[in-house]
């Protein structure tokens, strides 16, 4: 009898320590990497030192490293899934199907082994799969020495060599990078056309190239004097020997490393208020020159606002680097192409800056979360333009309604829990990723109140900041900060294609004092409701009607008198509204007349009352 109570007890403290599933933790890696670049045939070789410490409860047996580069050669994934969608991204169509050898891209490791070890790996397209000599236990540190050679390809997607403004490298993925191992497993999926996942962690590199090269890099210059090109301190005298110089870079606490060259840039410094030095390299363009020069305040006003909306950028500087083709987000820097009108120049700027919080401090899984990064940055971007661009909309955020309404009326959706390479179209990935990740956002501030959003978005920063959050995580911050519950919200939104569609199905009199408005819920997804009743004599009246499974009433924030009227509980189809006006009246009804729900049929959500004209007294 005492064995099977124990055997009870025992694994009944397995049952609760599987339900538990809210102890956090994450791997950390200490990278060390020496490159010799060549620039003349764009190939370079590295030695890489990696620290890996194992924070999981569990024993690896194996790692994987992304091999990045291997994406520009005839028949990977990239390239025959670019020349087989329907839609592919014009950047890459079928260029990478017509590389030279000399052209294309390429990542090989020619040693590698584990605390002094030699190891067996295998290349498998864009993932090295490798195969421990000892596994490593839980709590555990281990040594991976590695030389590895690589081929800077023709600039087609993010990295790239001569782009199309004539930068000469961007050098965004060109690593072997260890794949990400968290509560879900390893993450090391092939590089076919999205965006990654880190591991978060300290660099140390240094990266040895042409003496006439100027360099732009994620983390902090350590050898400035030595270097010059603008980094130096004033008064220095920078005098340069040999054919090369040596780079040296450290950067803490992030989970990539980007770089980019080229021997034409101008190198400008601003000191923002909070401290924070941001750097501007362009190309030496007339062209372009006035516009970047003008962005540099402009950078510092949408840092500002980032700080304030956000949390405070933790690092000690964040560079905007002419490179890549389009723009792009990395550690402490963006690549954002600058041949562009002033306008543009500013908006890129304003998204791939935003992302330092929702990507660079808050590391969403990009593969299958990508609509937190990009819709979050979105969010918060265009609220940032709103205001340094003093354009003062009343909802900024229209233009992703518009691509979100379009896409759930396209019959081609697919729920936000797909993996990003996974859309049959690359413009419903856009649309799900931006527009309706963005909405997201917007739309819960209708939900909780602009107020409870931006508290959301504060506690978000201080409880995730240097961790990687997923949507529970988000959703559970806002339903601390309001007490509302909202897991609905979260599974209607991102789990399904369920839309939301309301409607004004019936006004009509009870009696000579009174009316009815009859409501109806036509789409699948619920929301609480704000009706605005207008009468004739020009007073407004704001019903809010609460959602029952939300458990919650939103706090007034208007200045128009607010009833709140009964719970409207999900599976009834419609829902009656007394008014205690007779129908002569009033003059319209309006379901959301703030427009910040993404209601995907806005023809019925508005009553409005006959015009009457009387014809006496006519000629």
């Amino acid at each position: 009898m005492k064995r099977l109570i124990l055997s009870l007890t025992i694994l009944a403290t397995a049952w609760v320590q599987a339900q538990n599933n809210t102890s956090y933790w994450q791997q950390h890696v200490d990278y060390k990497m020496d490159v010799d670049m060549n620039v003349q045939n764009y190939q370079y070789t590295g030695t890489q030192e990696l620290k890996y410490t194992n924070n999981s409860p569990d024993t690896l047996k194996r790692v994987f490293y992304h091999l990045f580069f291997n994406a520009f050669q005839p028949g990977s994934e990239m390239d025959v899934r670019s020349r087989t969608i329907k839609d592919p991204d014009q950047r890459v169509r079928d260029r990478i199907s017509k590389l030279e050898p000399s052209e294309q891209g390429y990542l090989k490791v020619s040693s590698l082994s584990q605390n002094g070890t030699d190891l067996e790996y295998e290349e498998v397209g864009t993932v090295l799969e490798v195969e421990l000599a000892k596994p490593i236990a839980p709590g555990e540190s281990v040594n991976f020495d590695m030389e590895f050679e690589g081929q800077v390809p023709q600039q087609i997607r993010r990295s790239g060599r001569n782009n199309a403004e004539g930068v000469a490298l961007s050098m965004s993925q060109w690593y072997p990078k260890m794949a990400e191992y968290d509560y879900e497993g390893w993450h090391a999926d092939p590089y076919i056309g999205r965006e990654w996942q880190g591991v978060w962690g300290n660099f140390d590199v240094k990266i040895s190239i042409d003496k006439d090269y100027i360099l732009g890099a994620s983390g902090y210059l350590q050898n400035a004097n030595e270097i010059g090109y603008g980094y130096e301190e004033e008064g220095t005298k920078v005098e340069r020997t040999g054919e090369k110089l040596t780079w040296h870079f450290i950067a803490p606490q992030v989970h990539d490393f980007t770089w980019a060259a080229d021997p034409e840039y101008i190198h400008d410094k601003l000191e923002t208020q909070s401290g924070v030095m941001l750097h501007f390299l362009y190309k030496d363009n007339d062209e372009i020159k006035e516009n970047w020069e003008k962005l540099q305040p402009k950078t510092a006003e949408l840092l500002k606002f980032f700080n304030e909306k956000i949390g405070p950028y933790p690092w000690k500087q964040y560079s905007v680097v002419q490179g890549g083709d389009g723009g792009m987000e990395y550690a402490m820097l963006t690549l954002i192409t600058g041949e562009r009108s002033f306008g543009s120049l500013v908006g890129v700027t304003a998204h791939e800056l935003a992302h330092a919080w929702f990507q660079h401090l808050m590391a969403t899984n990009e593969s299958t979360n990508e609509w937190m990064d990009e819709g979050f940055t979105s969010y918060i971007s265009d609220e940032a333009m709103n205001q340094v661009m003093q354009t003062y909309a009343e909802n900024p955020h229209t233009g992703s309604y518009s691509g979100y309404i379009q896409l759930a009326n396209s019959g081609v959706e697919q729920p936000q829990t797909t993996h990003a390479d996974r859309y049959k179209y690359n413009g419903v990935y856009g649309a799900s990723a931006y527009s309706k990740g963005a909405v997201f956002l917007a739309q819960l501030g209708y939900i909780i109140g602009k107020e409870n959003l931006d508290k959301t978005l504060n506690r978000y920063y201080e409880e995730w900041k240097f961790k990687h959050p997923t949507p529970n995580d988000f959703i559970r911050i806002a339903e601390k900060i309001t007490g509302a519950e909202l897991d609905w919200y979260l599974n209607d939104w991102t789990r399904t294609t369920n839309t939301i569609d309301y409607a004004i199905k019936n006004v009509e009199s009870e009696d000579e004092n009174s009316t009815k408005v009859t409501l109806e819920r036509i789409g699948l997804m619920p929301m609480p409701l704000d009706v605005k009743v207008r009468y004739t004599d020009g007073s407004e009246e704001l019903i809010y009607i609460p959602l029952q499974m939300m458990r919650w009433e939103k706090p007034s924030a208007s200045n128009i008198d607010r009833s709140i009227a009964d719970d409207w509980a999900w599976a009834y189809p419609t829902y009656e509204l007394e008014l205690d006006k007779p129908l002569a009246e009033i003059k319209s009804v309006e379901i959301d007349d703030s427009q910040l729900m993404a209601d995907v049929d806005r023809d019925n959500n508005t009553y409005t009352a006959e015009e009457t004209t009387s014809e006496e007294g006519q000629d």
